[in-house]
């Protein structure tokens, strides 16, 4: 197992193997996944409120609700692109803090990564059972169900209590490395930030 004193600290924290004020980080690739994950999210989130609110028939909408299912589906395999990347790097120590600061901090990061998995999957389940399925970047994706209007909206409603879930939890997020930074001033932002 790798940690911030072992030689492969460096590959596996992504510093420069120096502890400067900075202190450990995050591998390159996690920070660079972390940040095009957020951008999209809150993209993702922006169009997929303002598309909703559009009156039907009008003819750009289809191509905002396919916009909205690429990009979803994009952010959705740089998700597990994420997940993956967890698995391959340690996580850099987190500094001293209450144990329920910690269970805290790993139970939203936990329910991050379960919105972000449920809301796409969602998405394309309810995709599924409709007739007009799912476009990636303009390629059909294939159905796995039939134009069924109870699952479509079963799964659309799995979609969108995700979606104000997801909000809720990317605000404790937020709130959590705000406080760290300027309440608790334990530089635990620089960790992840480019």
């Amino acid at each position: 197992m790798r940690t911030a004193h072992s030689p492969d600290a460096k590959q596996a924290l992504g510093t420069d193997g120096s502890v400067g004020a900075r202190g450990p980080r995050y591998a390159g690739v996690q920070i660079a996944l972390h940040w095009l994950i957020a951008l999209g999210i809150l993209g993702l989130l922006a169009v997929g409120f303002y598309m909703v609110g559009l009156p039907k028939g009008l003819p750009v909408k289809a191509t905002i609700i396919n916009l909205h299912k690429s990009l979803g589906l994009t952010v959705f395999l740089l998700v597990l692109l994420r997940i993956v990347a967890l698995a391959a790097y340690n996580r850099p120590p987190l500094p001293p803090m209450r144990a329920w600061q910690r269970a805290a901090a790993r139970i939203t990061q936990g329910l991050l990564y379960v919105a972000m998995i449920v809301m796409p999957l969602a998405g394309y389940l309810g995709s599924s059972f409709n007739r007009f399925g799912t476009r990636f970047w303009g390629i059909p994706l294939p159905k796995w169900g039939w134009d069924d209007p109870h699952l479509r909206k079963l799964f659309f409603g799995i979609h969108e209590v995700a979606a104000y879930v997801l909000i809720a939890l990317i605000v404790l997020h937020v709130a959590g490395a705000l406080k760290h930074q300027w309440i608790d001033r334990d530089n635990l932002l620089a960790r992840m930030w480019p």
